[in-house]
């Protein structure tokens, strides 16, 4: 059953290499992916999936499935980019791209993730249809993964309930399954509010904001050395409270994120900073708004399912290069300095050990090994609330980091085509898998429960807290 869907993804590949150079060229942030949300509904309502839009309350969040009953299994697809990378294609210098004229960039690879899921979810419609099996394959349009974790509110909404399990990927520099842990986050916003007075006449009638948050900024940083090894606290201060030196600053905000290994562990350190930026407001005399931004959940890591995407991935093999893709990773290399492929190797086995522009082998999996991945991600809640799996095939020359102008001039490849197209067919292979064999189903929520050691799944962002796009629409 494989090889005639695999032969079908094969058949559909340059449509879909069209669909995510399409979404490279729109390069939208998270939750304005109005094109991005609209051209993947399109392909997949014209495949005969039955779309759901505007799910969550989020506009460019989207179901779209195929098939009746149960099992139900989700394929989990990104399509957001980031701030200031717009780059040129296949350029081997940081360039501004011709085409994208909003800044932004896919420095992260989405626009390859979500064609590669939706590419998944046609094929295992067509082998539902071809072979009669029952079930449900549901695609999920998920927005704003980079920082607006768009998957955390659609979890909080019960919209991965009943989901049996669920898929999804990632571009990378190798090709593998790993036992990857991300970090829980909880990001907020700290507006602090004092009284302007004239900073030379006067100032001992003002009560400088930007004092505050600057003693809120110190106390965090005091902080630091008490916290969990692998805890994060970032900032990036947001308002200044303006440009005149010689006023007292009556306003100043910052945006905070937090992360820790665990849910438990991000809500401690949360409460952590919650008293400094109050003590910050008590010693300067001002007062401190928060308001909540966005949040998401660590992993919870399922072995059969990992095992048994891994088994499709190996079985499929590493993409093949040709020596035009050998040529350009080769150059492109040269552009990226030793220290950033140092930071590679923490969580690389055999590319590490056999270093080269392309890796084109399948790294090896292993469950006794859980590789921390210092970053976050809202799959996060997904796999707290059904068994979840994940794989990464290379759609970038090694040595090249994400969030890179070097990932986003690499997005229109023939290297990140072959990666996509690859992650298509073991995503679909694995769904059908479970399709066909029940048991399979049954051993991934049996792991998943132990994993969860009875702790129910409780949703980071609080029930109050809107979706941004709402939130703006109540502000008007």
């Amino acid at each position: 059953m494989h090889a005639a869907t695999e032969d079908f993804i094969d058949a559909q590949a340059p449509a879909y290499t069209a669909l995510s150079d399409r979404i490279w060229s729109f390069a939208e942030l998270g939750y304005q992916e109005q094109n991005s949300a609209a051209a993947h509904i399109q392909y997949l309502r014209q495949a005969g999936f039955r779309i759901t839009e505007g799910v969550a309350g989020i506009p460019t969040a989207f179901l779209a499935e195929a098939g009746s009953g149960g099992p139900v299994i989700g394929i989990l697809g990104e399509f957001d980019a980031l701030a200031q990378l717009s780059q040129e294609s296949q350029a081997l210098e940081c360039r501004p791209s011709s085409e994208i004229m909003s800044g932004n960039g896919h420095g992260c690879g989405h626009h390859l993730l979500g064609t590669a899921a939706h590419l998944a979810a046609v094929g295992v419609k067509e082998f539902l249809e071809r072979t009669g099996t029952p079930g449900t394959v549901r695609f999920y349009g998920c927005p704003a993964e980079e920082g607006g974790y768009g998957k955390t509110f659609m979890a909080r909404d019960g919209l991965f309930d009943d989901l049996s399990a669920a898929l999804t990927w990632h571009p990378g520099p190798i090709t593998t399954v790993k036992n990857m842990s991300f970090l829980a986050v909880k990001q907020a916003y700290f507006r602090f509010t004092g009284v302007a007075a004239h900073a030379g006449s006067s100032p001992h009638l003002g009560r400088s904001a930007l004092d505050a948050l600057e003693l809120m900024n110190i106390g965090v940083n005091f902080l630091r050395e008490h916290m969990p090894t692998d805890a994060r606290v970032h900032y990036a201060i947001t308002d200044a409270g303006g440009l005149a030196p010689n006023v007292v600053q009556a306003s100043a905000e910052a945006l905070y994120m937090i992360r820790a290994p665990h849910n438990h562990e991000v809500d401690a350190l949360y409460q952590r900073v919650l008293d400094i930026a109050n003590g910050a407001a008590l010693m300067s005399g001002c007062q401190v708004q928060v308001r909540f931004h966005s949040g998401c959940s660590n992993m919870v890591l399922n072995d059969p399912l990992n095992q048994l995407m891994y088994e499709n991935l190996k079985r499929l093999g590493a993409p093949r290069y040709d020596s035009r893709d050998q040529a350009y990773a080769s150059e492109l290399v040269k552009t990226t300095k030793p220290e950033e492929h140092e930071a590679l190797g923490r969580w690389l086995t055999a590319a590490w050990r056999d270093p080269k522009p392309l890796f084109d082998t399948v790294d090896e999996y292993d469950q006794r090994i859980v590789t921390p991945m210092h970053g976050s991600t809202d799959v996060g809640d997904v796999s707290w609330v059904t068994p979840t799996a994940q794989c990464m095939t290379a759609c970038f020359a090694f040595g090249t980091s994400p969030h890179s102008w070097q990932w986003v001039t690499q997005g229109k490849t023939g290297i990140a085509h072959k990666g996509m197209l690859l992650a298509a067919k073991t995503l679909a292979a694995t769904a059908i898998d479970l399709f066909q064999e029940p048991a399979h189903i049954e051993a991934a929520r049996r792991h998943w429960i132990e994993r969860r050691r009875g702790v129910a799944y409780q949703c980071p962002i609080p029930a109050d807290v809107l979706p941004p796009p709402l939130r703006k629409a109540a502000n008007r």
